[in-house]
C-alpha cells in the first residue's frame, strides 16, 4: 500500500469514488465495529445481537425520525467490504439499524421499538435499495480514522483505541503513520494503543477481565490518562508510551497490574466495586495513594479511597489539613451567627467544647516549642 501524506484522500473518500444500489436485505451489520466490540467483547455475535446493541447505545431513534420524515439522503453512502455474497456495512452502521427498524416489524416487536413511526409501502420500497460505496478495510482505514478518531465524528476512547489497534495489526501500518494520517501531534495515538495492550495483557496473564468489570460502561479513558501519571506508572513499572510494545508491563509486575484495573473498574464476581468513579478526584487521589507503600496496603486491606489518601499524606499534613478546615468551618459559624444562632443552650455548649478543645490544643503546641521560642513568646 502507498504512503499517503497528511492531506491526501483515501480510495474511499475520494468524491470520485462511484457509488453502487445495493439491496437492505444485503447489508450485514460489521462485528468488527470498534464502538460495537465494547458492547459484546471478542465473543461471536449475531446479526440480531448487533441490531440490539445498536438500537440500545447508539441513539437509533433520532435516526429513524429523521429518515422517516425526510427519506433516506443519497449523498451519505454506506461504506461496505464484501461478506461473502452479502455486505459488511463498515461506515454507518447506525442508519442501517434506523432503516431495518423502520421496514421490519418482527424487529421492532423484538426490541420494543414500538414507537418508531410506521412507514406507507411507497416509503417502505423507497428503503429496499441503499446508496453505498463498495471499498476495502485497508483503502479505508485513513477516511474512517480521521473522521472517528480525531475528526468531526468522534467515537469515545475505546472505539478509537480498538480502531487503532485494528489497523496497526491488521495492515501492518506503524503508529506513527496512523498518526499523521489522522492530524494527531500528541501522541494520542500511541496512548490509545498503549492502554488497549495493557487490558489485553492483563487478561491474558488472567488477572483481568474486562467481562467482570463492575458497571456496564467501560471508562477506558481512566486508563489511558492514568498510565499517564507518575504513581500508576511506577507502580506497574509501565514501559514508555514510545517503545509502542504489546507487552507495556513486566511479567513480574502482574499482580500489581490485577490490582490496578480492579481497583479502576471493580469485580463483578469478586463483588468490588470500582474506587474511580471520575478522573477528577480519584484517578488523582489513586495516583497518589499509589506512590506511598502503606497507603496501598490500605488499599489491599479493602479501606475506601478516601482513607488511603489519609493514610498517603502522613499524620505532619493531616495536621495542618485540620486546622485550615477547623478555620474555615469556624469562619462560616461566625459569619452566620445574626441569623443562625437562637440562643440555643446546645449550640451555646458544643461552642464552649471547641473553644476548650482549641485550648488544649494550642497549650500542647506551646509545650512542644522549643525552649527558646517558648521563652520570645512570652516576652
Amino acid at each position: 500500500m502507498p504512503k499517503h501524506t497528511p492531506t491526501s484522500r483515501s480510495k474511499a473518500s475520494d468524491s470520485t469514488s462511484s457509488i453502487d444500489w445495493l439491496p437492505t436485505e444485503d447489508l450485514l451489520f460489521d462485528p468488527e465495529n470498534p464502538r460495537l466490540i465494547e458492547h459484546f467483547g471478542e465473543e461471536e455475535t449475531s446479526q440480531a445481537d448487533l441490531l440490539r446493541i445498536l438500537w440500545q447505545h447508539m441513539a437509533v431513534d433520532e435516526l429513524a425520525l429523521s429518515i422517516s420524515a425526510s427519506g433516506y439522503f443519497d449523498y451519505e453512502p454506506l461504506f461496505v467490504v464484501p461478506a461473502g455474497k452479502k455486505w459488511y456495512v463498515i461506515e454507518g452502521n447506525r442508519r442501517l439499524a434506523a432503516v431495518r427498524l423502520l421496514t421490519d416489524l418482527a424487529e421492532r416487536t423484538r426490541l420494543r421499538a414500538t414507537d418508531l413511526p410506521t412507514l406507507s409501502t411507497h416509503s417502505k420500497n423507497r428503503l429496499s435499495t441503499l446508496p453505498v460505496i463498495k471499498t476495502t478495510r485497508k483503502d479505508a482505514w485513513q477516511y474512517l480514522g480521521f473522521k472517528h478518531v480525531n475528526g468531526p465524528v468522534k467515537w469515545d476512547s475505546y472505539a478509537k483505541a480498538q480502531y487503532v489497534a485494528q489497523v496497526h495489526r491488521d495492515f501492518a501500518v506503524p503508529l506513527e503513520e496512523i498518526a499523521n494520517q489522522i492530524g494527531d501531534k500528541h501522541q494520542t495515538v500511541q496512548r490509545f494503543y498503549r492502554a488497549l495492550m495493557v487490558i489485553e495483557q492483563a487478561e491474558r496473564a488472567k488477572v483481568f477481565s474486562r467481562a467482570n468489570r463492575h458497571k456496564s460502561h467501560f471508562s477506558f479513558s481512566h486508563l489511558y490518562t492514568g498510565l499517564d501519571y507518575e504513581g500508576i506508572a511506577e507502580f506497574v513499572k509501565l514501559k514508555d508510551v514510545s517503545a509502542e510494545s504489546t507487552t507495556p508491563v513486566p511479567n513480574s509486575r502482574m499482580k500489581e497490574l490485577g490490582e490496578l484495573l480492579t481497583w479502576m473498574y471493580g469485580d463483578k464476581g469478586l463483588e468490588k466495586p470500582a474506587l474511580v468513579e471520575s478522573q477528577n478526584p480519584h484517578l488523582r487521589n489513586l495516583d497518589e495513594v499509589l506512590k506511598d507503600p502503606t497507603a496501598t496496603d490500605s488499599l489491599r486491606a479493602g479501606l475506601p479511597l478516601n482513607v488511603a489518601l489519609e493514610v498517603s499524606y502522613g499524620d505532619e499534613q493531616l495536621f495542618v489539613s485540620a486546622l485550615h478546615r477547623a478555620k474555615e468551618s469556624l469562619q462560616k459559624a461566625r459569619g452566620t451567627f445574626s441569623t443562625g444562632y437562637k440562643g440555643e443552650r446546645d449550640s451555646y455548649a458544643l461552642a464552649e467544647s471547641i473553644f476548650n478543645i482549641a485550648s488544649d490544643l494550642l497549650d500542647d503546641m506551646d509545650r512542644k516549642k522549643p525552649r527558646r521560642q517558648r521563652n520570645s513568646g512570652a516576652n
